[in-house]
């Protein structure tokens, strides 16, 4: 029998690449989903001109409205809940989320983050990476939980670092390997073939020892 396609919900602050690509691989069947919200924080977010030419709902709310982070959040997850989502993405949703709104919907919401977590949670990813050094950068999709980019990491996907690369550099060559890597962590979530328990990230019923890569 066919699962039900996924009910999700994404959430972005900016230009919505990663939303595209999951628009995209949505048209060409390569994923059974459906995108039933975008929601941002920003009004003037050009990912939401992407969601309403693709007829998928949208929903802006502007945190200067609201007292403070909690009441904010309290507010998104709540509209959000009642669309009936089984998993939220964020893909660019620059904000910090309160513990308490994340917590009913633990296992069930995913970030993407461009570093090789745990190394560069947080901003400047990119210029992080080259100051360090480093040989090997890239992207990770982790489950959230309270502690920023501190959820445990699903997949992860590498490019190396070239001789004269810039942050804008790395971050262009990164984001076509962002968009695989999110659409296939959202695969395995549709196919039910990925979740967290509370000892892991389980896949096919194993607990993983480490993080899959792309």
């Amino acid at each position: 029998m066919t699962p039900t396609p996924l009910r999700v919900a994404v959430l972005i602050s900016g230009r919505g690449s990663n939303l595209q690509a999951l628009i995209a691989a949505r048209r060409s069947g390569e994923l059974a989903i459906e995108l039933i919200l975008v929601a941002s924080n920003r009004p003037a977010a050009e990912g939401l001109r992407h969601a309403e030419a693709a007829g998928i709902p949208t929903l802006v709310l502007d945190p200067a409205a609201w007292p403070d982070r909690a009441a904010y959040d309290a507010e998104l997850f709540a509209r959000i809940a009642a669309a009936a989502p089984d998993l939220i993405v964020l893909a660019g949703f620059m904000r910090v989320l309160d513990a308490a709104a994340l917590a009913p919907w633990a296992g069930r919401i995913i970030n993407i983050h461009p570093s090789l977590l745990p190394k560069y949670p947080g901003l400047h990813t990119h210029k992080r990476a080259l100051a360090a050094g480093d040989a090997l950068h890239g992207a990770s999709v982790h489950f959230v939980t309270a502690e920023l980019d501190g959820g445990p990491v699903l997949a992860r996907t590498e490019i190396a670092i070239e001789p004269g690369d810039t942050p804008d550099s790395l971050a262009q060559r990164l984001l076509l390997r962002e968009h695989v890597l999110l659409c296939q962590c959202v695969q395995w979530l549709a196919q039910r073939r990925a979740e967290l328990r509370a000892d892991g990230v389980y896949f096919d019923g194993r607990l993983l020892a480490q993080s899959l890569q792309v």
